[in-house]
C-alpha cells in the first residue's frame, strides 16, 4: 500500500489487509491510534518498504510512503519486472494506493503532526480522518485482495481512483 507519507492510510489498509482490525463498524480513536506505524513515520523513512506482516494466504503486506514524486511506482513496477524476468520469480507484486481514500482532516492532521510537530492540532484531525475513511479504506483492501487474486499480470498498479474521500 503506497501513498503520499506512508504512514496513516496505508498502515490502517496493512492493519486491515491483516485482520487487525475490525471491519463491521468506524474504529475508535483507540484503535486508531494503536495501529503500527500509524502517525509514526518521518519525511526520513520516505521511499522506505516497510514490512507489516504475512496475511492469511501467506501474502507479504508491506506499505510505502512515496512523497510526491510520480517517478517512484513507474520505477518499482520496472524493477520488479526486471527482478521476476532475470531471476525467475513466480510472485505477484500489487501497488494499491491509499491516496484517493484522504480526507481534508487528514491531510490536515498529517501536516500539523507530522509537518509541524503540533500534536494537539494534528491528532486530534488525524483521528477524525481515519474515522471518517476506515470503511472507505478497508473496501479498498477488499478490493486489492481481490484484483490480486484473480489477476495474471506479475506486477499491477492499482490507483484507486474510485475511493474518493
Amino acid at each position: 500500500y503506497n501513498d503520499f507519507g506512508g504512514t496513516h492510510t496505508t498502515s490502517l489498509a496493512a492493519s486491515y489487509h491483516l485482520q487487525k482490525l475490525p471491519t463491521n463498524r468506524v474504529l475508535t480513536r483507540e484503535e486508531i491510534l494503536n495501529v503500527q506505524y500509524f502517525n509514526k513515520l518521518n519525511k526520513s523513512d520516505a521511499g522506505k518498504i516497510i514490512f507489516h506482516g504475512k496475511d492469511e494466504d501467506g501474502h507479504f503486506v508491506y506499505t510505502l510512503g512515496r512523497r510526491s514524486s510520480k517517478l517512484v511506482l513507474p520505477a518499482l513496477k520496472n524493477l520488479c519486472q526486471l527482478l521476476e524476468e532475470r531471476f525467475q520469480i513466480d510472485e505477484k507484486i500489487i501497488f494499491s494506493n491509499t491516496s484517493p481514500t484522504v480526507p481534508f482532516a487528514m491531510t490536515m492532521g498529517g501536516f500539523f503532526s507530522r509537518g509541524l510537530k503540533i500534536d494537539f492540532i494534528g491528532v486530534p484531525l488525524l483521528v477524525a480522518g481515519a474515522k471518517k475513511s476506515c470503511l472507505n479504506i478497508h473496501k479498498l483492501v477488499e478490493t486489492t485482495k481481490q484484483i490480486g487474486s484473480s489477476t495474471h499480470s506479475k506486477v499491477t498498479v492499482i490507483e484507486n481512483k474510485n475511493f474518493q474521500a
